[in-house]
């Protein structure tokens, strides 16, 4: 007789701890497989520090396979749910696709950015919610610092150095004072211009900061970000974002190139095309943390609304302490399910209290009820991290040491590029890659067909409108401009499409977006001679039928939509696509191959350097990654 199977969805604060408790539980009676787009655990209470540069990258990552024994890892994402078959198909990093079959299934997707309908928001904003775009902030901070130090102009000087976080949360304050130090360390080392620094900005529309915290700590923490000089405005949101600054809800003009995106965060959009009772975009589970009428499905963490027993009529907060909790229970509960472990039991907590990284050795908590603020409270905070982490502790410890008595290293490593990392990512775990598509979530700001943004999408050029597509109103001449999110990389940038006429580039097609050569190899349906395999798109092959309320996206009509400028083109570099065909959703497959090399009467390409400038048409020179 096989041993059951229990697939796992996600390696979050919940996905992580029900692995980790099953492999202990079960002891080789069941086969536990854990669906993950990344190989690595992210303590995600850290990540201010990562983009301070006290700790680095791989402090907070833990490894999957390394402390997970008896788990079989999957690199992939989950797009779609069969709940009769009990299958959850998935697109693997490459574009591959596969499916899993379970026998009992614990959803634990987690959660992405939380987007609000605010003009320029998607556009000029990034999140905070994964390790790219952790590092992306870190390099655009630090350039912005060394571009104002060298500015001749004082204006550009000060909306370089002017940083705004919106959203005065756990998140945001900790970005907002661990940023502060940062910056006044970095102009130490390259000075600004007389009686000019670094300007933080928190904002958030509730009436104090942590408002989540009793208030005492909130006075805490605000009095600590207020000595530091960052301008603390409650009651006070954006109302519009421009490539230049932002306009705020109190008629405020603030000139700034920085906007990061702390306002909240939402459900994983997986749980949403499941058709099952939800709660506010969270799947409606009960005390034993299963799904009623599904005695094979399981939810936790930020995806689940699980019943708070202390406080009848409400739920669970979507917070890292209980989704930790959420884990155990649940892991516990599935065992029990299966026969394996003991009798399941309902999920029931006990506030353990908050802490809050305030930088140095500042810090605002309430450990078992008790306020502390200053010195102890720093202690205590990086106690309980240590503490929480469930590996790297001797390395993180090590980088608290070299930092407390070494300066930090602020340099750009240019890793991850600001179209990479879009704030509507219906994965901000994972930088998006050029020529791997990532359609945002129905409902999302971003809509079906979205893919990656632009490089240049502040200052960058914008692109022409492909034939047959209605200009898009909103951008000026009616050009529908590459800079929005979903837009392809500008050409000449790394990873985008060479641009034509360029030594190494393809020759300029005579028609826009032309078929390319019949028979060329490297290209799609073509018969290649490199004997690599080509997969096609998913919007020009067929797809399965899938019963409603089973798959990630809803089904794509059979007749080609109308093209709008919400629908920007994803196709690989070097393919190409019928306007008005449907873009190819988030399991479509790899890039295409690049193609031959160039003919031997091309000249050689130029040196192996990071690209320059792009140029805008109004004369105006901006960097190409603002």
């Amino acid at each position: 007789m096989s041993r059951p199977r229990i697939v796992i969805v996600g390696a979050g604060f919940a996905g992580y701890r029900t692995a980790r408790t099953l492999s202990r539980l079960t002891r080789h009676q069941a086969d536990i497989v854990l669906l993950n787009p990344t190989d690595y655990f992210l303590y995600l209470p850290l990540l201010p520090q990562v983009a301070a540069g006290i700790l680095e990258p791989r402090r907070v990552s833990v490894s999957l396979s390394g402390t997970l024994p008896r788990v079989r890892l999957v690199l992939g994402e989950a797009d779609g749910i069969d709940l009769d078959g009990r299958t959850v198909h998935y697109t693997d990093p490459e574009g591959g696709e596969g499916t899993l079959r379970y026998d009992r299934l614990v959803l634990a997707a987690g959660s992405v950015n939380k987007l609000l309908p605010i003009p320029g928001v998607a556009e000029h904003a990034h999140g905070f919610r994964g390790l790219p775009e952790a590092l992306y902030l870190r390099d655009h901070v630090t350039r912005q610092v060394e571009l104002a130090a060298a500015a001749d102009d004082r204006a550009e000087c000060a909306a370089r150095c002017t940083f705004v976080v919106v959203g005065a949360g756990y998140t945001g304050t900790e970005v907002a004072a661990h940023g502060q130090m940062y910056t006044d360390a970095q102009v130490r080392r390259h000075p600004m211009r007389t009686g000019m620094r670094p300007r933080w900005m928190l904002l958030d529309v509730a009436e104090r900061v942590l408002p989540e915290m009793d208030e005492r700590l909130s006075r805490t923490a605000e009095r600590v970000l207020r000595q530091r000089g960052v301008d603390v405005r409650m009651g006070t949101s954006v109302k519009e974002a421009t490539h230049d600054g932002v306009l705020l809800t109190d008629g405020t003009t603030v000139d700034t190139r920085t906007l990061v995106w702390c306002v909240g965060v939402r459900p994983d959009p997986l749980v949403e095309s499941l058709g099952l009772p939800m709660e506010r975009g969270r799947l409606l589970v009960d005390p034993h943390l299963q799904v009623p009428g599904r005695p094979e499905l399981f939810a936790c963490g930020d995806v689940a609304a699980v019943p708070d027993l202390t406080k009848p009529g409400q739920y669970t907060p979507m917070t890292a302490q209980h989704a930790w909790r959420h884990g155990k229970v649940c892991a516990e509960n599935v065992a029990a399910s299966l026969g394996i472990g003991g009798q399941g039991r309902a999920y029931r907590h006990r506030d353990m209290g908050f802490v809050v990284d305030l930088g140095g050795a500042k810090a605002a908590a309430n450990p078992l009820g008790v306020p502390m603020s200053g010195p102890e409270a720093g202690a205590v905070t990086r106690g309980y991290h240590l503490a929480a982490m469930p590996g790297n502790r001797v390395r993180v410890a090590a980088d608290w040491l070299l930092d407390a008595v070494l300066p930090r290293q602020a340099v750009q490593l240019g890793l991850v590029r600001s179209w990479s990392v879009p704030l509507e990512s219906a994965s901000p775990e994972v930088a998006r890659v050029p020529g791997r598509p990532d359609a945002g979530p129905a409902g999302s700001a971003g809509g079906p067909g979205r893919t990656e943004p632009a490089e240049g999408r502040q200052g960058g050029e914008p692109a022409k409108a492909r034939p047959g597509e209605e200009p898009a109103k909103s951008q000026p001449d009616g050009e529908s401009a590459k800079s929005q999110p979903g837009g392809e990389p500008a050409k000449g940038q790394p990873g985008g499409e060479p641009a034509k006429g360029q030594p190494g580039g393809e020759p300029a097609k005579a028609q826009p977006g032309g078929e390319p050569a019949r028979k060329h190899p490297g290209r799609p349906g073509a018969d290649g001679a490199s004997g690599k395999r080509h997969r096609t798109s998913e919007s020009a092959r067929p797809r399965p039928a899938h019963a409603p309320g089973t798959s990630r996206k809803a089904a794509e009509p059979s007749a080609a939509p109308k093209p709008s400028t919400g629908a920007r083109r994803s196709e690989a570099p070097g393919g190409t696509r019928a306007p008005g065909a449907p873009a190819p959703t988030r399991s479509a497959g790899p890039p295409a191959d690049p193609g031959p090399e160039p003919p031997p009467n091309q000249p050689p390409p130029g040196p192996d350097i990071a690209p320059g400038p792009v140029k805008r048409t109004d004369g105006r020179a901006v960097e190409g990654d603002s």
